[in-house]
């Protein structure tokens, strides 16, 4: 994972420069003047900017207790603070006071609360945490404060430059870039966007979509790395990328849409997730029924009137960007199941339509929903009504049904849910499937085939369709079959879905030109570990690596 970076300036930046100016003039001068004698057994230097002094105040053997004090060395108020610091791999924090916590692995970052901030000039303030610890304890490491050194040092080591920048997608209005990062011996911040030599847009990490470009025109790129002191490196390879024609159709934000659990904590940040990785589709679940009965919420815990992840929602569409939500899933009660008349049913679903400003949405049906003939037919006719509203104002709302599948294809109830929607006149866009948890019957020895039996499952489920949609050519029916995955380990322990399945499956949907690629999920893509399966994939990867391997997708 990307590390978090927080950022608080402690002084104004015409502090830092005559700091970083001044000192080492100061020192050259002092040389100068003072004798000898003075000169062989120098002073500490004072420090110039604000402190933070580690001290353990007690252990006992299997956890401790420290903590930090901060310190306004500065003649001006410290108008707000960010600690940084990062513990050995066997030691974490268990809890802390004085200030709020976030971490990344096991780098922690610890920022003011209201009323310990401002700090007076040569006031202090302290934080203090308690620890588990498990074999030998070892002090924190890598210490900032504000960015520059505990110490009280200024920063002003650069990160190296990027490089290796190359071309990663182009549409008619973008191009998205990728390169090798750069290092810094502190904290490294982000990446500023050149266009032209002027800077256009900034990035966490490795991957960034510069939009709002003119189509058919040629472009200049170049990404220059920052760090949380505000110094910049020089300046990566510059590269050039012309833009495609505008055909006035397609999707400019791609096939690539995986699924994203809303309900993880912390709550998932789609746009840095799509400034990391080149993503800019996201499958977001998931809705289902609330605490009351036909009551539209976010995994049964954020109703619509609360706007869950709208601000964030809003960042991603705008830098072209989209969320397809998805009612459903494996835990709760979907909707259709709890509504028991179409009219509230379809109330539900416009209230999400018309807080999210929604143009796509999707239907995860599985476990007892998706045998379930009642609610079936309600949802149907809900779409049905959904998509007539909509065209009734000059909109289209696009569908999509997500349902279990095996090599062989859909089951049973699974092609009833499709029939359904056929014969109550709800027009589904694609019929996006869960290629995954097979069982060995199905999908016997797994190890290395996976992405071949998602290819079959693909395949049996374009043979299903075909008959059920007479009206598609054979290359609109192939647009209307999506495929999911659960990337690393999946639920069946033997079955694992693997980097090389992933550029296969990717390489079929480029020769078909399925309607989407998917997998489950985001989060545990990023997370790139070993342990929960609702967290970790279990196999060796890098953050984001399944991301950026459907990222370029377009369909």
């Amino acid at each position: 994972m990307v590390q978090t970076t927080f950022r608080v300036a402690p002084c104004t930046e015409e502090h830092r420069m005559l700091t970083k100016v001044l000192t080492p003039l100061l020192t050259l001068a002092t040389a100068l003047i003072l004798p000898s004698a003075a000169l062989a057994a120098p002073a500490p230097a004072a420090p110039v900017l604000p402190t933070a002094v580690y001290a353990k105040t007690s252990d006992w053997g299997t956890g401790f207790q420290s903590t930090y004090t901060i310190t306004n060395t500065m003649s001006v108020p410290l108008t707000s603070w960010t600690l940084r610091f990062t513990l050995p791999a066997n030691e974490k924090v268990t809890s802390l006071w004085n200030g709020q916590l976030s971490s990344s692995g096991n780098t922690y970052t610890v920022t003011n609360l209201s009323w310990n901030a401002p700090v007076a000039p040569g006031a202090s303030v302290s934080v203090g945490f308690g620890g588990s610890t498990s074999g030998t304890y070892a002090d924190p490491s890598g210490c900032t404060l504000n960015g520059d050194p505990c110490d009280g040092s200024a920063d002003v080591q650069p990160p190296t430059a990027p490089s290796g920048l190359g071309v990663l997608n182009t549409t008619s209005s973008s191009v998205s870039l990728s390169w090798t990062g750069s290092t810094d011996n502190l904290v490294l911040a982000g990446y500023n966007i050149l266009q032209g030599g002027r800077k256009v847009a900034t990035s966490p990490g490795t991957v960034a979509t510069v939009s709002s470009l003119a189509p058919s025109t040629s472009y200049t790129f170049a990404v220059q790395a920052y760090d949380e002191a505000g110094n910049t490196s020089a300046v990566s390879n510059a590269i050039s990328a012309t833009t495609l024609a505008d055909t006035g159709g397609g999707h400019p934000s791609g096939a690539a849409a995986p699924f994203v659990d809303a309900g993880a904590w912390p709550t998932p940040n789609l746009t840095q997730i799509a400034q990391n990785t080149g993503l800019r589709q996201f499958s977001m679940g998931f809705i289902v029924n609330g605490t009351q009965t036909c009551q539209a919420t976010w995994f049964n815990a954020f109703p619509m009137s609360d706007g869950f992840e709208l601000s964030d929602i809003t960042s991603l569409r705008a830098i072209g960007g989209d969320v397809k939500p998805s009612f459903g899933g494996e835990a709760g009660t979907e909707l259709a199941q709890s509504c028991t008349d179409v009219t509230s049913l379809t109330a539900q679903y416009q209230s999400v339509i018309d807080t999210y400003h929604l143009t796509q949405i999707d239907f995860d049906i599985e476990g007892s929903a998706v045998a379930d003939p009642a609610s079936v037919d309600r949802r149907s006719q809900a779409i049905a009504s959904l998509q007539a509203a909509a065209k009734a104002k000059g909109q289209h709302l696009s569908v999509t049904l997500t349902l279990p599948v095996l090599p062989s294809g859909l089951t049973a109830d699974g092609v009833n849910v499709v029939r359904s929607a056929v014969n109550h006149g709800a027009d589904v866009t694609m019929v996006n499937v869960m290629a995954m948890d097979f069982g060995n019957i199905e999908a016997p020895n797994p190890a290395g085939k996976m992405g071949t039996y998602a290819i079959a499952s693909a395949r049996s489920v374009h043979d299903q369709l075909a008959p059920l949609y007479p009206g598609r050519t054979d290359a609109q029916v192939w647009n209307s079959v999506g495929v999911t995955s659960m990337i690393g380990q999946n639920d069946n322990a033997d079955e694992v879905f693997t980097q090389a399945d992933m550029r296969q499956l990717l390489a079929y949907a480029q020769q078909t030109h399925l309607g989407e690629l998917a997998y489950w999920d985001v989060t545990r893509d990023g997370n790139a570990c070993t342990g929960s399966l609702s967290k970790c994939t279990n196999i060796t990867q890098t953050p984001f690596e399944f991301a950026k391997i459907i990222a370029p997708y377009q369909g």
